[in-house]
């Protein structure tokens, strides 16, 4: 398996792995399956600022992991919202963990500090993972969304990813970090 930044050619592998989750769950609370040109478009939107992975083994993708802005303010720029998506029959083998540090990974080399995960309440396996990558309970916000016929929680977890130094290390936007890939080789 190899971990690598996606492409907007992706787009159509990543529509297939996040259908699932739009269609039949209230993970995401998104109501329609996107495009594969929407999913093109959000790849190359969000790798302007920050980094988009996707695991592939053998040119099939096998789940995927972005980064987007927590907030628009810039005193923001430290703190980023994480998402993470595996196909379904790929759940719970590890691959959502090698992502998961392959973001923090990138997000480290832009000095991020803060990494912030919006997960529908409840969710066991969503808040065992995060607990498990150092994420800890914030906030619990009660019948936040409506999908599937009723209505659901939402709580975020956090975790410290770099220190708070005064003044802080400067944000560096994905697209201008040496080497996006994070391999030195």
């Amino acid at each position: 398996m190899e971990i690598r930044v996606a492409t907007p050619e992706d787009a159509p592998a990543l529509v297939e792995v996040y259908a699932p989750y739009v269609q039949n769950t209230a993970i995401t609370f998104e109501y329609e399956v996107p495009t594969a040109d929407e999913f093109s478009e959000r790849i190359l939107h969000t790798l302007e600022k920050y980094p988009y992975l996707v695991a592939a083994e053998e040119d099939c993708i096998l789940g995927y992991a972005y980064a987007s802005a927590f907030k628009a303010r810039a005193a923001y720029s430290w703190s980023v919202e994480t998402s993470l998506y595996v196909r379904e029959a790929l759940r719970h083998q590890g691959l959502g963990s090698a992502l998961h540090k392959a973001l923090e990974e990138q997000l480290r080399r832009q000095h991020v500090c803060n990494l912030c995960a919006c997960i529908t309440y409840p969710n066991p396996a969503s808040i065992a993972f995060h607990k498990r990558h150092g994420y800890r309970l914030t906030a619990h916000f009660h019948c936040s969304g409506f999908k599937l016929g009723a209505w659901h929680d939402m709580v975020w977890m956090e975790r410290e990813l770099c220190p708070h130094t005064i003044p802080p290390l400067p944000f560096i936007p994905f697209s201008q970090l040496p080497n996006p890939s994070g391999n030195d080789t």
